[in-house]
């Protein structure tokens, strides 16, 4: 059976949701109060799904303060169709965000891509990125790469942000090497090195596409 968690102060929705959920084996335990799961450990569970516009605690900070202590696969889901709380949920550590309403049958593929996503992760722990500042390296499972000055400065932004999600314009800004500043430079790039890494942008194991924010690397 799946475990996922909830953070809903909408007891109907929360109902509707579970009740959909369970006929795909997956069993939904919802908190109404954020502070309760602050609280306690989340580690049983295979999912968070997390509402924003929450009693007492805003939903975004609940995202960072969870993140802090786990690595739990995170679903932010909500009516708020403020494009930065998209953007900065996915930087402080959220997985995907899903606006509400939406199809129940949508948030159980969302659901079940993160926890495959998870899995594979914790499979590949051992895999690592390496930088070497001093002689401008990056080593991908020991080996230095051949590295293109922009192509080092787009990576090593990447593996700098720890997983988390980090936009085009912010990659395309702060890399100083990239002569054409637009996001087809940007794209052209990440195929590149995707390529050096034997990564696919079908079916990725380092880097993903982060659909309407821009891209994140884990590994």
């Amino acid at each position: 059976m799946t475990n996922v968690l909830m953070i809903e102060d909408d007891p109907d929705f929360a109902a509707l949701l579970s009740e959909y959920l369970a006929q795909f084996n997956v069993k939904v335990t919802n908190f109404s109060d954020p502070r309760e799961v602050l609280n306690t450990s989340v580690e049983n569970y295979d999912c968070l799904i997390l509402d924003l516009t929450l009693p007492h605690i805003d939903g975004l900070e609940v995202c960072k303060e969870i993140r802090k202590k786990s690595n739990i696969g995170i679903i932010v889901s909500s009516a708020r169709g403020d494009l930065s709380d998209k953007v900065v949920g996915l930087q402080i550590g959220a997985d995907d965000y899903l606006p509400k309403p939406y199809d129940p049958k949508e948030m159980y593929a969302r659901i079940m891509s993160i926890i495959r996503r998870t899995k594979r992760i914790e499979e590949n722990h051992n895999i690592a990125f390496k930088i070497d500042t001093r002689k401008h390296e990056i080593f991908y499972k020991n080996k230095a790469l051949t590295l293109t000055p922009a192509e080092y400065e787009i990576l090593e932004c990447l593996i700098n942000q720890n997983g988390y999600s980090i936009s085009r314009e912010q990659l395309v800004n702060q890399c100083k090497k990239l002569k054409d500043k637009d996001s087809k430079s940007l794209d052209v790039i990440i195929g590149r090195l995707r390529a050096k890494i034997g990564d696919s942008s079908k079916s990725p194991k380092h880097i993903f596409s982060v659909r309407g924010i821009g891209y994140k690397l884990i590994g």
